[in-house]
């Protein structure tokens, strides 16, 4: 592989699979990508994939299953994207019956290669370990948790490859879940060029234009501290706009009603119009739990839109240079958080410098290009050498191993494991900065 830097530190290097993505073209491969539909960063991987990788000869669509996800399509109105994928068993309930039909579906549709990603369906994640031998099987791993940890390596055995979206699940999986570093690979996504191309206009009125994009929910994207924060910025000419749609949204408007019409609330954004949304606002503020990667923070940066986010080891620190191309706070540091918000209110000059480096360190580090050629890559490494795995499960044998189960952390209450997992990562050691920091190497 090529070295490549991967972020916007000019500090943290990750060497991806590159240089053999021509060749792919001669070798076509039809992969069936397992997931939904959805507004959310997996998906935002799907189309880029589906529209880049045709050129390699790869053709790319995303697979469902059961009654659940088919009625969460509808939700989700997307029903045009039903074009680039298909729902087997659309009136399914039964896990064994959904998982059979998968199985069935995959063999009369002519697939070569099956993309799971961990947890995205739990029915799904659990099928790689019963397909035919004759699939090639890539897991990617999309988040930092210990379920979603504890479900990858429930499959382990049963992939040809594991991918792992930054630095932090590389490390996470070869350190402490004895992922084999042979077959594990750090791909960091990538922003599709045309997604930026739109940059943001700044206010003459001086308000500081606060955005808050994505799931409304507590537990991984914290929420509730957008409240806190916005409390301790009342002398401040700022406004904060939710862009997004989740289990929590009703109790969050309760919470921000107070503030009246410095408070807006957006619903869904489509993925078409993220852009518009980011160049309309001068800060994304992100005060996750946890991340796997950050989809949301390279949208913002590409249109000018300046990161304020919790500082992930590895995930928001990867993406986001701080104090060059972003501020980065404690996890769970409410005052911390407002602390940079107020900072760029009252400084504009650094709010510009950070736009602008933002921007730059998208376009130059986090490519399209670099990202399509080591899935192309990959791909053609595993068809024409497939690692041996462990042989397939019949159907028969079906059954949710333990990673895929609800573990003893299920059932602590919510609050605990919240206050957990804040501590623990504000606590672990810091990913090194600067020009001395340790290369991080993908072991293709």
């Amino acid at each position: 592989g090529n070295e490549k830097e991967g972020t916007g530190t000019d500090a943290i290097r990750v060497e991806t699979i590159v240089g053999r993505a021509r060749s792919i073209r001669r070798d076509a491969l039809r992969v069936a990508f397992f997931g939904l539909p959805h507004i959310g960063g997996t998906y935002t991987l799907f189309r880029h994939l589906r529209d880049g990788l045709c050129s390699h000869g790869v053709t790319v669509r995303w697979l469902a299953s059961g009654r659940e996800q088919a009625e969460g399509l509808r939700r989700a109105c997307l029903a045009e994207e039903m074009r680039y994928g298909s729902i087997v068993a659309p009136e399914e309930t039964s896990e064994t019956r959904r998982a059979e039909a998968i199985v069935e579906h995959l063999q009369n549709a002519g697939y070569d290669a099956v993309i799971v990603n961990v947890l995205a369906d739990r029915v799904q994640t659990n099928v790689a370990r019963y397909l035919q031998r004759s699939l090639l099987r890539l897991m990617i791993v999309h988040n930092i948790t210990p379920g979603t940890y504890a479900a990858a390596t429930a499959v382990r055995d049963h992939v040809h490859a594991t991918v792992a979206v930054s630095p932090r699940i590389r490390d996470d999986l070869a350190r402490r879940y004895r992922f084999p570093v042979d077959r594990l690979h750090a791909i960091p996504n990538a922003l599709n060029g045309c997604r930026g191309s739109v940059s943001r206009k700044p206010r003459r009125d001086g308000r500081l234009r606060i955005l808050s994009l994505g799931r409304v929910e507590e537990t991984a994207k914290g929420v509730f501290w957008l409240p806190r924060i916005l409390g301790l910025l009342q002398d401040l000419p700022v406004s904060l706009t939710i862009a997004g749609t989740g289990p929590d949204q009703d109790e969050l408007r309760r919470r921000l009603q107070r503030f009246g019409v410095r408070v807006s609330f957006l619903g869904d954004v489509p993925p078409v119009g993220v852009s518009e949304v980011m160049a309309g606002h001068d800060v994304l503020l992100m005060p996750s739990r946890f991340e796997g990667f950050g989809f949301t923070l390279l949208e913002a940066m590409a249109t000018g839109c300046v990161p304020i986010a919790s500082h992930l080891r590895g995930v928001t620190d990867f993406v986001v240079s701080h104090g060059r191309t972003g501020l980065l706070f404690p996890v769970g540091d409410i005052r911390g958080a407002a602390a940079q918000v107020r900072r760029l209110a009252e400084d504009r000059d650094l709010l510009e410098r950070l736009s602008a480096a933002g921007a730059a360190a998208v376009a130059a580090h986090f490519r399209p290009s670099d990202m399509l050629d080591a899935y192309a890559g990959l791909l053609l490494d595993l068809k024409r050498s497939p690692p041996p795995i462990s042989p397939p499960y019949s159907m028969h044998q079906w059954r949710m191993p333990a990673g895929l189960r609800p573990g003893l952390r299920t059932y602590l209450p919510q609050p605990m494991k919240n206050f957990a997992r804040s501590l623990l990562e504000r606590a672990a050691k810091p990913t090194p900065s600067g020009p001395d920091a340790p290369v991080l190497r993908d072991h293709a």
